[in-house]
């Protein structure tokens, strides 16, 4: 393809990527999330394919199967935060105004009648918001299936018109960036999903050995909180603990603090993680927690796969220069 035509066609393409950008942006995070999945779930439609089907069927049981393994855990979850909403209200109404703790000899109160309030106001406005977009959810839902099915059914076409756009000479550059790409999908997907399911299986039982009246509730949401990074299912273990603290329970307290902390929240991570982690991608948890925060405050919930995803390629890009500069040097 002469070096002018080529030039036109990726300007052109360019340009009606920027006016989709501009007429999609009400689902745009359902297609980076669709066309993420999808990009990830390529090995498996080829695994499907194997056996024996034609491209349309591996395709379509490929993004049904995508389409129930995200949907069972979420409606599950949902369900029960439903169920038990009204003993959530009731167990945060229950906490006191302030309670006293004695350090070294030293007493403190500390109020929390603040912390309590606003918790019972950001649990009924988030109720109220998720059932009031039940509708669109469904609409959303429904898309992130079909275009998982079409991304999976024309992702070598979609490949080959990448690979077109770009001089031969850089198809390594594409190569590297796109493992990287995939090894960062695996990580926030794959692997994050693996010890989400692992801590809500081992919280279940401390939670009821422990006391609380809602294990399961409690383990679930230990399990979504470990797509958090850094502070993840602790967030759930802290609260608790001070649950104990607050009704003078200060044994209770400790014990919750030892005992959740280190099967909840610490024992998933080097339980999965090294099994996993030679599938993922090579970047420090400091940047990782850079991209994750990052991409959440800039482009909302987004910016959870969009922020790691271009804090990775940012890492391989500099990887790729300082090995050219390397081999410049020699």
């Amino acid at each position: 393809m002469p070096y002018a035509r080529r030039t036109v066609l990726i300007a052109l393409l360019v340009l009606v990527a920027a006016l989709a950008f501009v007429v999609l942006a009400g689902v745009l995070g359902t297609v980076v999330f669709a066309t993420t999945v999808a990009y990830l779930l390529v090995p498996l439609y080829y695994r499907v394919e194997d056996r024996g089907l034609d491209p349309w069927w591996a395709a379509a049981a490929t993004a049904v199967g995508a389409a129930v393994v995200s949907l069972v855990p979420a409606g599950a979850f949902a369900y029960l935060l439903y169920v038990r909403s009204s003993g959530v209200l009731a167990f945060v109404r229950a906490l006191p105004d302030a309670f006293d703790v004695t350090v070294v000899g030293v007493a403190f109160t500390v109020d929390v009648s603040t912390l309590t309030a606003t918790a019972e106001g950001v649990f009924r406005d988030t109720a109220l918001s998720v059932l009031g977009a039940l509708p669109v959810l469904g609409i959303k839902f429904t898309l992130f299936a079909v275009l998982v099915f079409g991304l999976l059914v024309a992702h070598e076409d979609a490949e080959s018109a990448v690979l077109a756009a770009v001089p031969l000479r850089y198809h390594d550059v594409v190569a590297a960036l796109s493992g990287r790409a995939r090894e960062t999908l695996y990580a926030i997907y794959v692997l994050q999903a693996a010890t989400a399911l692992v801590t809500a299986a081992v919280a279940v039982p401390v939670f009821w050995a422990l006391g609380f009246t809602y294990p399961v509730t409690l383990a679930l949401v230990c399990g979504v909180l470990q797509f958090l990074p850094v502070v993840g299912p602790s967030l759930v273990v802290v609260g608790l603990a001070l649950y104990r603290a607050s009704v003078g329970d200060v044994t209770g307290a400790l014990t919750v603090l030892v005992v959740a902390g280190a099967l909840v929240a610490w024992l998933p991570d080097p339980l999965v993680r090294p099994r996993l982690s030679r599938h993922t991608a090579r970047i420090p948890g400091s940047l990782y927690f850079v991209g994750f925060t990052g991409g959440l405050l800039t482009v909302g919930a987004l910016g959870v796969i969009v922020g790691p995803l271009v804090v990775a390629l940012l890492v391989e890009t500099v990887s790729l220069l300082a090995d050219e500069e390397g081999k410049y040097r020699s």
